[in-house]
């Protein structure tokens, strides 16, 4: 029926679609009762009764269930309202956020007095000493020589806003046309040379009339401490860098994403993380360790122990040394912050060489040893040496989210209990639009392809997914296949009835709602030096997209392989 209405008209449709401010509890309470278990019917009561204190802190032990079906079912319920951001919280959840934030920075600090004065540190004996020095080798190997070449090459933007630019213009056009945020350490470090290495960018920085230093940088006192969302009961902290700042950081965390890559390290992928979980799920070979607040615990004396000094160099001189807090200034305990353009890689060099160590001094094989940023695998046996060697290193480990032993592992998303995959769904948001509502009812029918062994749709879920689909208007249930995105209802073939593509494409064609970027046009060298130096991917001519912009449009897209998910039986 949907096919009686224009394109335009349905787009329209969709933009101005709003969902009843009724539908969220409606779906809650559907999930719930699907699932049908006194811990289903605990977390609808407290969240009916709006004891949401309460129901954040529910938890799900995996070692009180003795099969994978019943903690599935828990772990579901008490999981699906954890990111929830209508719930009422007795504290503010940027308080939390920031409290926890100074609660590790003193902890950097403790660290950074310790490894200042390692032969004092009671905790400097035993299998930390020769770890520690291992881990050096490791690491001094693993980075090899600095390329200068490299360097230069790799830099690259970063999505996001700097200390300079803000709002939804701060693409990589914009960036190369006027930014010029930068902290006097890497003023130093790249002023000899700039010029040579980036010609017309120098060359069009000069001309910039807000350019006060050198004709070319504006000096950034450093970082900007700033909180974004990230669940019920606490925002995350990061800091906002200086733009020529992060344009360098991206550069080192490149090489060293690259160097990474050569030891089997892949942090393009959380592919291999999540095959290891599936599997020590099964034979309890394996340990998934996951680190509280690691990218907060970075502390700057140990980076400087365990870093080269050709690479130490580099990442001191693009680092901010001071953070601005509401005004306030902070000197940074740590080395790098969430924000910073390589705490990403720098902490998963960390881990992956202290894993690595570890396995050697206890002889076990690092065939199986992985690592993505804080998630570590490595062999339970090594578990309790590699804890106690990160607390030495200041790093605390999350024993609520790490697994040695039993039958549950988790990392990277996956989460598995015996080799059944309990992933849970999340409601971060009231529903509100048509989206929305694609979004949660396609997440409930792979919820039920995955109880039905993924063989079938498990039944149990048919109301709840049915009950979602009817809130949304009839000419706007556009049947899609899996793996295309939320933009439309995921069913079988026979439900989509896609047209056949033509013109030399294989395949089929089915519409949907998509949301597609705000352009701008723009002529100016910026746009030159961003399609030289980031490519035009997705960019045609001198046209950019805007960050955080969008409109909706139907289209039709290609589907080259239909997945099948099966009827509801």
């Amino acid at each position: 029926m949907s096919s009686k209405m224009r394109n335009t008209e349905l787009a329209k449709l969709a933009q101005t679609f709003r969902v009843s401010t009724s539908a969220t509890d409606v779906a809650v309470y559907d999930f719930l009762l699907a699932l049908n278990t006194p811990r289903s019917l605990t977390v609808w009561l407290l969240y009916s009764q709006k004891e949401h204190e309460q129901l954040v802190s529910l938890e799900v032990n995996p070692n009180h269930y003795i099969d994978g079906e019943s903690f599935r079912n828990d772990y579901l319920a008490t999981q699906f309202l954890l990111k929830a951001d209508f719930l009422k919280l007795p504290v503010s959840k940027k308080d939390a956020a920031m409290q926890k934030f100074h609660q590790y920075e003193e902890l950097c600090g403790q660290t950074n007095n310790r490894f200042r004065n390692l032969s004092l540190d009671p905790q400097y004996n035993g299998p930390n000493v020769w770890l520690l020095n291992a881990v050096k080798r490791k690491i001094d190997m693993i980075l090899g020589d600095f390329s200068a070449d490299e360097f230069v090459d790799k830099a690259n933007w970063g999505p996001g806003v700097t200390t300079l630019l803000k709002g939804e213009d701060v693409s990589a056009v914009t960036k190369f046309q006027c930014e010029t945020g930068i902290t006097r350490d890497l003023y130093s470090f790249v002023e000899p040379w700039f010029e040579s290495a980036y010609p017309l960018w120098a060359s069009h920085l000069q001309t910039l009339e807000k350019s006060n230093i050198s004709g070319c940088f504006t000096f950034q006192g450093g970082n900007v401490i700033v909180t974004v969302p990230k669940n019920s009961k606490t925002d995350r902290v990061i800091a906002i860098e200086p733009g020529i700042n992060l344009f360098f950081q991206k550069s080192i965390g490149s090489m060293i994403r690259r160097r990474l890559r050569r030891q089997g390290v892949d942090l393009n992928s959380q592919t291999r993380n999540q095959e290891l979980a599936r599997r020590s799920s099964h034979d309890d070979s394996l340990a998934t360790v996951d680190f509280s607040s690691a990218s907060d615990s970075i502390s700057k004396s140990v980076v400087e122990e365990l870093i080269p000094h050709r690479w130490l160099t580099i990442l001191k001189a693009t680092r901010s040394t001071i953070g601005m807090d509401a005004g306030k200034v902070l000197v940074w305990n740590k080395f790098s912050s969430m924000g910073n353009g390589y705490t990403f890689e720098l902490e998963s060099l960390i881990f992956y060489a202290a894993a690595v160590a570890v396995c050697e001094m206890l002889h076990q094989s690092t065939t199986d040893v992985s690592v993505f940023g804080d998630d570590v695998i490595i062999p339970s046996s090594c578990y309790k040496l590699f804890s106690s060697f990160c607390a030495f290193l200041g790093f605390r480990v999350n024993q609520q989210k790490s697994f040695s032993e039993g039958c549950f592992r988790e990392s990277c998303g996956s989460h598995y209990y015996d080799s059944l995959d309990c992933k849970p769904i999340f409601l971060k948001g009231k529903l509100h639009n048509v989206q929305a509502l694609y979004k949660l009812a396609n997440n409930i029918r792979n919820l039920a392809h995955r109880y039905g062994s993924y063989r079938s749709c498990d039944v149990r879920w048919l109301p709840c997914w049915r009950h979602l689909c009817s809130r949304i208007p009839r000419h706007l249930r556009l049947v899609i296949s899996r793996g295309i995105g939320d933009v439309g209802l995921i069913g079988n073939f026979d439900e989509a009835t896609p047209s056949l593509a033509e013109r030399g494409f294989e395949g089929f064609l089915v519409r949907a709602v998509t949301e597609i970027g705000v352009t701008r046009d723009s002529e100016g060298t910026g746009m030159l030096l961003a399609r030289l130096w980031c490519g035009s991917e997705r960019e045609y001519g001198n046209t950019y997209t805007l960050r955080g912009l969008t409109k909706i449009r139907i289209s039709r897209i290609l589907v080259p392989l239909w997945y099948n998910l099966g009827p509801w039986e």
